[in-house]
Order: structure tokens, then sequence, then C-alpha cells
């Protein structure tokens, strides 16, 4: 199966949470942005006619107040002006060095509406005589030319700043908004992957809860019913499975019997007696595979005295040479028999299809080590190995690679008996190529407690 590439974003494209979240953000971020662009648009006239009406009657009155007041107070005018309103007077004269205001999208805005105001005449500056401010020119009496100095705080508001900060609230709001709305529609799928995958690994998972929107009730509806479904045709499949091996176990006892007692060459009993042998150790693998899971009744088991004397029972075959290395303090809970059961298939998968090419003897190494709350055994031949290709499918039930198909001495069941016990054990089996060739079968067991 192939295997999404791994990258610096490969966690963004392989899951369905972070997808809908990157996806609802990059709208949400979006819509501000725009939201912000059209406001301050469409907020700028009316501002800067605020200002600019500001501007001007802050000059209309001072100059009233300059027109009206008595030559000798004027001056105690103006430092009453400075001190309290921040607005100064200055004369303006002909040496003065002038700096522009400043180069926003604001200020053009609120200099041609001073102006159409005050006359065309009047002048503006963001710098006079290097002192800063906001300096709008007026005329008293005619003749006499001033200069009057706002401070540039009163007009260049933060406004803008405060807009910028409130959406900036918005959106980490709608960000944690958008968590939500994307664990809210990711959990259901997940928990239907979930049970989709147990369902893949041979697990049957509790039904998933009929509630929430239509479409999940309908496809979660739908799910547990493929899941009842299945049960179903499995434990059909399991029972007709093991009545046919059963009834075909007294026709074969007949036909033995029968053979026993013809009058036959030796050659010919002898042929006759191995296919009928043959015949009832298929029927034995169907009722194997048929057989159901008894998970009540699981043992503590110690696997280094069970695997120590599996070793020395393979020993005994002459045509086997087996190499073990196994740690000591090795248990599971499990069914001694089951497991045995599964050994006796590894062992004669091997004799049949793992020697090497001109030999007629087979090596084995049989090696199980304990690693934190697990336990590896790996089980390997030196014979020519799988095709990458075939080794997933080889667990599955009748499943024989090309080159076997010629052979009657099997119906394809050994590795998918072994396969369906290990996970009735809450294991995981794996195949895969052994380095100098042949087949490497990797199981890994949860480790029970001392």
């Amino acid at each position: 199966m192939l295997q999404p590439k791994s990258g610096p974003l490969s966690w963004l494209k392989s899951g369905l949470l972070w997808r809908t979240f990157f996806l609802l953000a990059l709208v949400i971020t979006i819509s501000q942005v725009i939201w912000v662009a059209s406001f301050s648009v469409i907020e700028r006239a009316p501002r800067a006619n605020q200002v600019a009406a500001k501007v001007v009657s802050i000059l209309t009155i001072t100059r009233a107040a300059l027109t009206h007041s008595a030559p000798e107070l004027r001056r105690e005018l103006l430092f009453d002006l400075a001190s309290n309103e921040g607005v100064r007077i200055y004369p303006l004269e002909p040496t003065d060095k002038i700096d522009p205001l400043p180069d926003n999208e604001l200020m053009p805005e609120i200099t041609a509406k001073v102006r159409s105001l005050l006359g065309a005449e009047t002048r503006f500056a963001g710098e006079v005589n290097d002192v800063p401010g906001f300096w709008v020119s007026f005329r008293i009496d005619g003749d006499d030319d001033y200069w009057l100095v706002i401070d540039r705080d009163r007009i260049e508001n933060n406004a803008g700043m405060q807009v910028l900060g409130w959406a900036g609230v918005t959106l980490f709001v709608s960000l944690l908004g958008s968590v939500f709305i994307s664990r809210l529609i990711n959990q259901p799928i997940a928990r239907l992957a979930a049970a989709a995958r147990a369902i893949g690994s041979g697990t049957w998972p509790a039904p998933l809860p009929e509630k929430g929107p239509r479409e999940i009730r309908q496809a979660n509806r739908s799910f547990n019913t493929m899941m009842t479904d299945l049960s179903r045709i499995e434990s059909d499949r399991a029972l007709i499975l093991a009545g046919i091996s059963h009834d075909l176990r007294t026709p074969i006892t007949r036909m033995l019997l029968e053979v026993e007692m013809a009058a036959l060459s030796d050659e010919a009993r002898a042929g006759m007696l191995s296919d009928l042998a043959q015949m009832d150790a298929i029927i034995g693998q169907f009722l194997d595979y048929a057989r159901p899971s008894d998970e009540s009744n699981m043992d503590v088991l110690d696997l280094h005295a069970l695997l120590n004397e599996f070793a020395q029972d393979v020993a005994r075959y002459p045509d086997v040479h087996i190499h073990t290395a196994l740690d000591a303090q090795l248990r599971i809970r499990g069914h001694r028999t089951e497991f045995k059961r599964v050994l006796a298939n590894l062992v004669e998968n091997a004799r049949r299809y793992g020697k090497t090419p001109g030999q007629e003897v087979v090596e084995l190494d049989l090696q199980c080590h304990a690693q934190a709350d697990k336990i590896i055994l790996t089980f390997a031949d030196c014979g020519t190995g799988v095709p990458e290709a075939d080794m997933q499918r080889l667990l599955h039930p009748f499943a024989r690679l090309e080159s076997a198909r010629s052979q009657a001495d099997g119906a394809g069941l050994g590795l998918a008996i072994v396969e369906r016990i290990i996970v009735r054990h809450g294991g995981q089996i794996s195949l895969g190529q052994r380095s100098g060739g042949g087949l490497t079968i990797s199981i890994v067991l949860p480790r029970a407690p001392a």
C-alpha cells in the first residue's frame, strides 16, 4: 500500500482536522482583511471632515479671541491656549523653514477640506523651524499672518489602531471557533475511521452512536448495519466451513480402512494413504480456521519455556535445523494450545517453502526479545523469500504464491490461521525480507505483568 510522502507539511496533508481548521482560518482571515480595508475606505471621508471641522473651529475661535482681546492681554491669552488647549500661535515669517505634512491617505482630504473653509491662501506644514505639529496659517486684521500649531496627536488619533486591535481580537475569537468547529466535524469521521481500521485489523468495535446531524446518523447507522452483516457472514462462513470439514472426516476414515484392507501393491497403498493423510491435514486446517475464539479462558503463559519446548520438538525433524535466541522472563496472556498451533504452522510453512534451493534441510532462526511492554518474536527461514507485492496477501485465507499453486499439499490457510490467532491475543503480525535471502515473520504481542 502506498504511504503518503513525508515532508514538512505532511501533518497538514494527512489530517482532516487541520485541513478544516486552516481552511476556516484562511476564509476568516481574508474576510477580516477585506472588512478592515473596507472600513478604512468608508471611514476615511467622515473622519477627514471631522478633523477638518475641529481644526477650523479651533482656528476660528482662536482668531476671534485674539481679534477682540486687548493687546496687553494677548500674551496671557496665548499662554492659556498653549497650556490648556495645546494650541500655539507664532508669527509667520518669510524666513521660516517649512517641512510638509506627513504623506498619508488622510492628510490630503483634511487639508483640502480646511482650505475650502478658510480660503485658498491657507498654508499647511508638518514642521516649522524644526518644531513638529499641525501648522495652519491664518491672517488677523487683513495684514498680519500667523501660524496656528495644534499637537499632531489631536489630528492623528489612534482610531486606526483601535480598529486593528478589535479586528485582531475578533480574528482570535474566530480562530478559536474554527478549532471547535473543526473538532466537531472531525470527531465523528475520526470515530468512523477508527472503527473501520479496527475491523480491518480483525477486531469488532463497539457500535457507533447513531446521534448528531442527519448525515452522521445515517453514516453511523449504515456502518453498524454493515458490521452486523459482516459478523453474521463470518459466523455463517465459519459454521459452514466447520460443518463441511467435520462431515468429510467420516468418509476419509472409511477410505483409510478400505485402502488398508484392499489388495493393492505397497506403492499404490502408500500413495493413496499419503493423499488421504494430506486431505485430512487440509480439513484440519479448515477446522482450525473456523474454530471460534474464547478470550475468557486465557492464562499467563511462560513464553520462554514454551519456545524452548517447541525448539526441542522441532530439532527432532531430520530436515530442520533451528537456532534460537530467547530472553528470559517472557510472559503473555493466551491459550497454550492455540499458540503451539501458531508455531507448528510457521514450521510447516517453512518446511514447505523455506528451504534453500538445492538443500534438503531448512535453516530456521527463532528469536524472542522483550521491549518495554511488548514482546517481539521473529521467525526467519533461508529460502527464496516472497515478493514484496505478495507479502500482505499471504495473510489472507486461501492465498498462495504462484509457485505453490501446482502443489496440492496445502489449502493456503497456514498463515491466515496464524494471523487470526495472533490478533485474538491482541498482537500484530508482519512479513518481511530476511537479510541474505528468505522470509522473516515478525510477531508483536502485549507483555503480561510478571
